[in-house]
């Protein structure tokens, strides 16, 4: 089975189509899903979108690739993109304390927000409690499609362990604040008496492995005042996790699975997928970055080796060149075991050197053109080509496999860049690539 038996993931028109109005890019750690997202985004607004690019990329790559100085909770327009178009990009980093922080702020009143603000209990849970990150991305999404003020919202999902998540976490954290786990702690003050502290060691105990991750000493008094300021709100971060989590499976949104052309990722890619499935979450396809090609795949791995060996033989028998820059006559035999697509030819080498030294009135050789380097450059050049094409061999076998499984998602393949992006240009590079056919990249494959 070859590379392009999967149907083709036509970008250009998922962005294009006004029904699309979010994108969300999720993947394995280290595939590129923020670059992706970013370069969308570059790409939806200069085809007209207004469009605001969410991203959760702690190395902050996103804002010095769009030249802004930083991105915060707050999206800030970029300058440059989408204006012959009539489009806009807006980008941000997902700040999660501040987004619990104004979820609080807004839920409540101004004296009861500021003693949750306070509470030591809330500070562990809003800073660092797992899956926190996942539920305000979520959270910061539903604003953001609240708010109407843009037609393209394009999420890049943070990095974890696992893709799978930012589909779980915001029910983990929905169904620990939806009260219950409060009412247990609560309980000890509304009982009373020894009753009340067999209670308490009970609920404790078995509450241990959570509670330990987010509370200090003062655990039953900063939790009865964290529970008695937000008394009223925990059932809305369940009905908002809930809420997000249907509008995820809305069909104006669309997941982009990302993945590097390589065993693990490709795994954790098939994985997400099928989650995706039995989630009714609608999925666009897989973007498969960093795909290697080469202008050459004609010549395989095995003839390139063979033709290397018979040159670093010839090469051997070859003796040093004279002082007086002549060329051994017997020099370049055996090149038409390259094959007839001319690939290397070493004899067409052989002639460009004896007539630059016909040219040249040095009484010495120069060695760069000498029969002996021309050999040696000449199987360098085929051992890499070699090592590309086995390269892609792998890549290839890597991706059917994954092509097996799921024959039925579209795929872009995006070839890799020859170095990292860091400014709207390679951006915009990455979006060209996204957008063409797989044919119209072998071409211009980097390492």
């Amino acid at each position: 089975m070859s590379m392009d038996v999967a149907p083709r993931l036509e970008t250009d028109a998922l962005l294009d189509d006004p029904q699309t109005r979010i994108v969300v890019c999720c993947g394995s750690g280290g595939v590129g899903k923020t670059t992706t997202a970013a370069a969308l985004g570059v790409r939806a607004a200069e085809r007209g979108r207004k469009v605001v690019v969410l991203t959760i990329d702690p190395a902050r790559r996103l804002a010095q690739s769009m030249g802004i100085d930083a991105l915060d909770n707050v999206p800030r327009r970029v300058a440059g993109v989408g204006d012959e178009a009539d489009g806009e990009l807006h980008a941000m980093m997902l700040d999660m304390k501040r987004t619990f922080d104004e979820f609080v702020e807004a839920h409540a009143d101004p004296e009861r927000a500021r003693a949750i603000l306070a509470n030591p209990f809330y500070q562990s849970l809003s800073a660092g409690f797992a899956g926190t990150q996942e539920y305000m991305a979520m959270e910061k999404l539903g604003q953001l499609r609240a708010r109407d003020e843009w037609d393209l919202i394009i999420v890049d999902t943070p990095p974890s362990r696992s893709a799978l998540d930012f589909l779980d976490a915001p029910k983990r954290l929905g169904s620990f604040l939806d009260g219950k786990f409060i009412r247990v702690l609560m309980a000890p003050a509304k009982v009373g008496g020894r009753a009340g502290m067999k209670f308490l060691n009970v609920g404790v105990s078995m509450m241990t492995g959570t509670v330990s991750k987010v509370l200090g000493g003062q655990l039953l008094r900063d939790v009865q005042t964290f529970a008695a300021a937000m008394d009223t709100m925990f059932g809305g971060f369940r009905t908002r996790a809930e809420a997000t989590y249907r509008l995820l499976q809305a069909p104006g949104t669309a997941f982009l699975v990302v993945a590097a052309p390589e065993r693990d990722a490709l795994r954790e890619a098939a994985y997400f997928v099928e989650r995706l499935a039995a989630d009714q979450m609608p999925l666009a396809g897989l973007v498969l970055n960093r795909v290697h090609g080469s202008g050459a795949e004609q010549l395989s791995a095995e003839r390139a080796l063979a033709a290397a060996e018979m040159l670093s033989l010839k090469d051997a028998e070859v003796p040093d060149p004279p002082g007086e820059g002549s060329v051994p006559a017997n020099h370049g035999d055996g090149a038409e075991n390259l094959g007839a697509d001319g690939f290397v030819d070493p004899d067409s080498g052989n002639a460009q050197a004896r007539n630059a030294s016909a040219a040249d009135n040095s009484s010495v050789a120069d060695p760069d053109v000498s029969p002996t380097s021309v050999e040696r450059l000449a199987a360098g050049l085929l051992r890499l080509h070699a090592e590309r094409m086995q390269v892609l061999g792998r890549e290839q076998r890597t991706h059917d496999r994954f092509t097996a499984l799921h024959p039925e998602v579209p795929v872009a393949q995006v070839a890799a860049l020859p170095g990292d992006v860091h400014d709207l240009a390679g951006l915009r590079a990455i979006g060209d690539r996204l957008a063409a056919a797989p044919a119209d990249q072998s071409q211009r494959t980097a390492g």
